[in-house]
């Protein structure tokens, strides 16, 4: 169930049995299990559209029960006096504050209509006015790579070369298709060749790049179709929560004195 890992989250953190609330939804071997770890789970089932009846509150009690009797168990063997473990209860708790923490950073720091738009335009410009179709063929050396433009020189078939020697999975099958695409979606190396192609023909040298060697073929162009708005919009926000994101811990860096033991 979709609750199982909230469980598996909150186990080490609030099954603990100190602080209990007065309040609890069962006790096992006379602890308590708190109510409000219940009501995290269903609160968080709730939130991932899991519809919470009455049998998924049974399970998630009965689950509860579980992880107690379990957790028990491993007081008595004293597996949390063990440093690996004492070292991951520290761990599991400092991502889990961080997690908390950069959902309310996130939450008091919205993207703005404005700043999603204007970087919707620079988008577009750097999609470019043009949209190549191309094959290529992704081989590892130079000596290969030349090879095989020799080979297309004689007349050879560029899309059954691909196949058979191509080492990108993406557009080996296709006979190197690569289908349509933004200049500003390809490395630079490979796009500058592509852009200073004619339509039909082929790299006469081979292009490297950080993939290895290609040889590649310009089918034809077309002026740029860039995604609208709405279809990146929600992709836009998430590169702006992260520059902001990238931003604050730039600043917490260089507010903090840190000494790294040697």
């Amino acid at each position: 169930m979709k609750f199982t890992q909230t469980l598996i989250a909150v186990a080490i953190l609030s099954l603990a049995p100190s602080a209990f609330a007065a309040d609890a939804v069962a006790t096992v071997n006379g602890k308590q299990i708190k109510q409000s770890v219940y009501d995290l789970i269903v609160k968080d089932a709730t939130a991932n559209g899991q519809k919470v009846d009455a049998n998924t509150k049974d399970a998630i009690i009965n689950e509860l029960v579980s992880s107690e009797l379990v957790y028990q168990e491993a007081q008595k063997l004293g597996l949390d006096k063990q440093p690996d473990y004492i070292a991951r209860e520290e761990l599991g708790r400092r991502k889990l504050l961080t997690s908390v923490f950069l959902q309310d950073f996130l939450k008091k720091n919205p993207i703005s209509d404005a700043d999603t738009k204007a970087a919707y335009e620079q988008y577009k410009k750097a999609y470019g006015e043009k949209e190549y179709s191309a094959r290529h063929i992704l081989v590892k050396t130079e000596t290969e790579a030349k090879d095989i433009i020799a080979q297309l020189a004689k007349g050879s078939d560029f899309a059954k070369i691909a196949k058979e020697k191509s080492l990108d999975p993406g557009s080996k099958e296709k006979g190197g298709d690569l289908g349509w695409f933004s200049p500003a979606t390809m490395v630079k190396p490979f796009s500058d060749v592509v852009a200073n192609l004619q339509k039909g023909a082929t790299s006469t040298s081979p292009v490297q790049t950080q993939f290895g060697w290609h040889v590649i073929k310009l089918v034809d162009t077309r002026a740029a179709q860039p995604l609208a708005y709405d279809k990146v919009k929600d992709g836009l926000q998430k590169n702006l929560q992260q520059r902001n994101l990238e931003k604050f811990m730039a600043d917490l860096r260089g507010k903090a004195k840190i000494d790294i033991a040697k």
